[in-house]
């Protein structure tokens, strides 16, 4: 099986490289480049399954890269990193074409698995409108969820959280990761949303006579898996 490709926009050697190395320690394949121009140059190849992007770059900034990709038509999927952390900048990479972003500092093994999520969410069959794992379904067109044939009555957040957790089985979910894809805003680890939703949604996923699905990872997050 050919290894994933990964083009790194990064200007910062020392980040770029930490990148680069996490990445390539993960299994896949690594390309470097520290200008804008040359960045939307290679991405526009597309020969990359995903890219991660700096927000501030020499000669081409990372929203213009994200836009320009996404107007020639390519969908390969953006991880925007940027040292700016307020909602509006992370709004405005989101709708420029950004998939997903990360802001600095950040740990490297989380931008890993967003890495890697994204490769996931790409390879999906776009054309699959029930998302499963175990006895459990989400169908994405009616927005209802089933487990053993019986319909379950979730708000809508709830059939979110759902999704993503669908989406992503057998994958650990961070706080944060939740809480952006479910929310759309920067994580508040004061927060107790998350808490209160997965509380919610494991009491209507749980039943006499059913194994229960949506596990805590102490330290780390949760996620769809049988024990």
């Amino acid at each position: 099986m050919d290894l994933a490709r990964i083009l790194t926009i990064e200007d910062d050697a020392t980040t770029a490289d930490e990148i680069a190395r996490e990445l390539i320690f993960r299994g896949f394949e690594v390309d470097t480049v520290a200008d804008g121009v040359e960045g939307l140059r290679l991405a526009a190849t597309g020969k990359y399954d995903a890219i991660t992007l700096d927000r501030m770059l020499p000669g081409l900034d990372g929203l213009s890269i994200a836009s320009m990709l996404k107007e020639r038509g390519l969908d390969t999927p953006i991880l925007m990193i940027s040292a700016l952390n307020d909602v509006d900048e992370r709004v405005r990479g989101l709708r420029a074409g950004g998939d997903d972003y990360l802001t600095k500092p950040f740990a490297l093994d989380e931008m890993a698995t967003r890495v890697e999520v994204l490769l996931r969410r790409r390879s999906a069959d776009a054309s699959k409108l029930v998302l499963r794992f175990a006895d459990l379904e989400l169908d994405l067109v009616a927005h209802v969820a089933r487990r053993g044939g019986r319909d379950l009555r979730l708000f809508p957040k709830e059939l979110k959280l759902l999704e993503v957790l669908l989406r992503n089985s057998g994958q650990v979910m961070t706080r944060t990761m939740i809480f952006e894809a479910v929310w759309g805003y920067n994580f508040d680890p004061g927060t107790n949303l998350i808490d209160v939703h997965v509380r919610a949604l494991r009491r209507k996923l749980e039943g006499p006579g059913l194994k229960s699905l949506l596990q805590t990872v102490r330290g780390a997050g949760y996620c769809l898996r049988v024990e």
